[in-house]
């Protein structure tokens, strides 16, 4: 507290020890006697000005400087610099006492050296001068018609340009009221307009006439060193003789009238600054559009989504670096305080691709982080549209902390266009996410949306699962991606469904060992072969090649690891992997209408019916990383123990969600239907083969059919032996109910069993070892399946 009240009273503190500012190099030029400097921090490292001014105690430049140290802590408006502190060092030289004063303010440069480092041109140039001149003037005319006030010496060196490019009034140190009524009339009105140049000076002030001052108008004086600035700013010289002012080849022609106003001869009939701004130079793209955005919250909703929409176009003609250093601080701000509407997202996100990846995490990104905890479902739309722009900036922590938890609450939205759109910006949050969430929040919400109404959802759910195995541990890729694909996806009434469950294993197929390969996923896609969707059977068709050759190849090996030598064998095998794109663009399914919000993109609709051989659906997605070669699992988490089921206690809500894939079938130990282990058990037991060709008689075997046997019963009639019969009389009810894959039985024949050669059946020898048959499965629509 001691060190901020030293700070205010002017003329206050030691020097540069007191000051909590750390002084660095001096601009090139600055106005009058003072010296510009960058600075420094000690506190944060943020950057500041500080401006310097050293003479003896009795000098009158330094009385001349705490009057502007004491006219700039005390006159605050937006157009004038910002003081932040002031301080004053005393030095002995001998009998000499040598003073300097500190002033600190917002971080300025002279507006001489920014126009040099913009290097601006032709109709961009004027823009910006417009934009500058119009807060001069402002600031000008807030000085002498609101405070009665007069700055002395409005030139090019008292005006300087913020980081956001915006241009401030300083050099106060001449500033004084203007006493009209004085009973002194004749008296000095500017005590210290000794500071002022000649060439700056109008006719009556370099007279000395301040009784003709007094009698015009306040702002007389400040008029004409707007003239000066003109000119000064368009003639890229500095003014040195009065009559230079008399030239005017360089000043815009829509401005010329009004300059000439400024420049009158007579004080009476010289324009006021705050007409000057209605000039027609002053009305341009530019200056409109930073206008609109510094009075957003006075516009009403149609105003600003006009505007937001207007926007994107109307950047590519502005001047990029005023854009990028002006405007976008303005629209990042409206959007974090909720006045601006979701298509100012898109400005925003176009701005921030002009920006180098530094610049653009921390001029553009914490501003997206905090509209994701928005409730405005726009905004949300709006987000997860564009996060393929943005997404891969984003660090894992903000992620999986900030994130997440936000988008998170679209899974279970009611507007099926916001779920969809949920589900795809996974495909860009999910690698950056933890395991502890992966498996403990995520897949719980993809197991809910695999049985979702919409038909496209639970598509585009089977192709996300496809994408993201490769960033699951191994126990939960073990407990999810089988059930996922083959109970659920190739079970699905929608043909799409399908499709997107074959691709999906072939795509992940590294992660399956020759086992599994033949015992759950070949009986089941198998049955595909026939489906009633051409797409399909090809699909099946393709993934049968590509998973019996897996196992051919692992089989011919004869020692090591299974898991292994099936991931060996992809390398030189075809993939489908890079097809596993975004099957559905669209929630238009078969005459059904989209909940598409109308503020999102166009999205190619699917087609009603589709021709034989041609694939339903549109990829609209970028292009999809390819799994088929091992990747090192990441870490399992120690707070799960696996495929839906969290220990501590997270998303408690969803803890008895009895639609989870590891209700289907637990994978970890997978164990054969009694019937199945008897098969397996007989196929094991050596066989003695008689001496004669044993006749076929017909056995019949009791089936138990159920409602929702999708993939029929399969069968193996009984060999004519005194041995134990490989199927069990009867079955109990509550085995066949735990077995996901339907019981395992075949109708009783109608006929004789044909040898195997005929293709028609599997008949058993008496001296063969017995068999493991199927009986042929009959569908006639998809919505069998």
């Amino acid at each position: 507290m001691f060190k901020f009240l030293k700070g205010v009273v002017a003329g206050s503190g030691s020097g540069t020890n007191n000051l909590p500012y750390n002084i660095g190099e001096p601009y090139s030029s600055a106005w009058g006697s003072w010296t510009h400097y960058r600075g420094i921090s000690k506190d944060d490292g943020s950057p500041v000005s500080i401006f310097s001014l050293s003479g003896s105690s009795d000098d009158g430049h330094i009385s001349a400087g705490r009057n502007g140290v004491k006219r700039l802590r005390t006159v605050r408006h937006p157009n004038i610099l910002s003081f932040l502190h002031s301080s004053e060092a005393e030095t002995f030289d001998g009998s000499n006492t040598k003073v300097t004063i500190y002033i600190v303010t917002e971080p300025v440069m002279p507006l001489s050296e920014k126009i040099k480092e913009l290097g601006l041109k032709s109709t961009q140039r004027d823009e910006y001068y417009a934009l500058g001149l119009n807060r001069i003037a402002k600031a000008v005319s807030f000085l002498n018609n609101d405070c009665k006030l007069v700055h002395g010496n409005v030139c090019l060196a008292s005006v300087v340009v913020t980081q956001t490019l915006d241009w401030k009034l300083h050099a106060l140190d001449v500033l004084s009221e203007f006493d009209g009524n004085s009973e002194n009339p004749t008296g000095p009105m500017l005590q210290y307009e000794w500071l002022v140049g000649s060439q700056y000076k109008p006719t009556e002030m370099s007279k000395h006439d301040w009784t003709t001052i007094r009698k015009s108008p306040p702002w007389v004086i400040d008029s004409w060193g707007l003239g000066c600035l003109i000119y000064e700013l368009f003639s890229g010289m500095k003014l040195n003789q009065t009559e230079d002012l008399r030239n005017t080849s360089s000043i815009p022609k829509s401005l010329l009238p009004d300059y000439q106003r400024l420049l009158s001869s007579t004080p009476s009939r010289r324009l006021n600054s705050s007409k000057l701004t209605e000039n027609e130079y002053f009305q341009n793209k530019l200056v409109d559009t930073i206008h609109f955005m510094e009075i957003l919250n006075l516009k009403d909703s149609i105003e600003k989504d006009t505007f937001f929409r207007k926007l994107p176009n109307l950047l590519e003609q502005l001047p990029r670096q005023i854009v990028l250093k002006k405007l976008l601080p303005l629209l990042a701000s409206a959007l974090e305080f909720g006045s601006a509407v979701a298509p100012a997202l898109s400005a925003l996100l176009k701005m921030g691709s002009w920006l180098s990846p530094e610049e653009f995490s921390t001029k553009v990104l914490p501003t997206i982080v905090k509209l994701f905890a928005s409730n405005d479902r726009a905004i949300r739309t709006s987000l997860l549209q564009n996060i393929e722009q943005f997404g891969e900036s984003l660090s894992a922590q903000i992620v999986d902390e900030q994130v997440y938890p936000h988008v998170a609450t679209g899974f279970t939205d009611n507007s099926a266009f916001l779920r969809e759109l949920t589900l795809k910006s996974m495909l860009v949050l999910a690698p950056k996410l933890s395991q502890r969430t992966i498996s403990g929040s995520l897949l719980k919400f993809l197991s809910k949306l695999q049985v979702d109404d919409e038909p496209a959802i639970r598509t585009n759910t089977t192709i996300l699962l496809g994408n993201i195995a490769s960033y699951l541990n191994e126990g939960t890729r073990k407990r999810v991606l089988i059930n996922a694909f083959t109970a659920r996806a190739l079970r699905d009434t929608f043909s799409p469904a399908r499709g997107a469950g074959v691709m999906a294993l072939c795509a992940t197929s590294s992660h399956y060992d020759s086992t599994e390969i033949a015992t759950r996923i070949l009986p089941n896609i198998v049955v595909l072969i026939i489906d009633p969707d051409s797409d399909v059977r090809l699909k099946a068709f393709e993934a049968v090649n590509q998973f019996m050759q897996i196992v051919k190849q692992h089989n011919e090996k004869s020692s090591g690891d299974a898991t292994a030598s099936g991931s060996s064998v992809l390398s030189s095998m075809p993939t489908n992997a890079s097809i596993l794109g975004w099957a559905m663009s669209s929630l238009t399914l078969k005459g059904k209408p989209s909940e598409a919000s109308t503020t999102s993109g166009p999205i190619n609709p699917i087609a009603d019916t589709a021709s034989p051989g041609e694939t339903p659906m549109s990829i609209n997605v970028s292009p999809t990383p390819s799994y088929t070669t091992e990747q090192p699992a990441p870490p399992s988490p120690t707070s799960t123990d696996g495929w839906g089921e969290l220990e501590n206690g997270n998303h408690e809500d969803l803890e008895s969600d009895k639609d989870g894939w590891d209700s289907v079938e637990d994978l970890e130990e997978p164990k054969p239907s009694a019937a199945l282990a008897n098969i397996q058990a007989a196929q094991k037991r050596p066989v003695i083969l008689p001496p004669t060709k044993p006749q076929v008689s017909k056995q019949k075997v009791a089936v138990k059919e159920e409602d929702d046997d999708l993939w029929g019963s399969i069968a193996a009639p009984k060999p004519k032996s005194s041995s134990k019969p490989l199927i069990p009389k009867s079955i109990p009810p509550s085995m066949d109910n735990d077995d996901p894959w339907a019981s395992i039985a075949a109708p009783p024949p109608t006929t004789t069993v044909r040898p195997l050669a005929a293709g028609r059946g599997r008949g058993a020898k008496a001296a063969a070892a017995p068999r493991l048959g199927a009986q042929r499965i009959n569908r006639t629509s998809s919505s069998g399946m």
